[in-house]
């Protein structure tokens, strides 16, 4: 076995499965999807995955768009959406697959 720690993260898994489904996604919408599925995680552990989850060639940058607003922290937001990379290996993971058949009949 190689040095140093796996690659491997369940979290980073769910966000595939997630993305998986929704074909693309911004960080905070995928922040909201992966709470209602599984348990809770922070904002902050979310968005390391999806950078690490980049960087390991799991899901890449689709497009990045700035939108403006009166937000808290300034006037314009910058949305990254992210989809399923070359390396990643959806499961299809009923707990997410449920819950997008739920949404559907919505």
């Amino acid at each position: 076995m190689p040095k140093g720690r796996p690659t491997y993260s369940k979290i980073r898994q769910n966000i595939v499965e997630i993305l998986y489904h929704l074909k693309k996604g911004y960080g905070y919408e995928l922040f909201k999807t992966y709470r209602e599925i599984f348990p809770p995680a922070t904002m902050r552990v979310i968005y390391y995955h999806l950078k690490k989850g980049s960087a390991l060639g799991e899901f890449k940058i689709n497009k990045v768009i700035k939108e403006d607003g009166d937000f808290s922290w300034g006037n314009t937001v910058e949305k990254v959406y992210y989809e399923l990379g070359e390396k990643a290996k959806p499961t299809m993971d009923l707990k997410v697959k449920e819950h997008f058949d739920k949404k559907e009949l919505k």
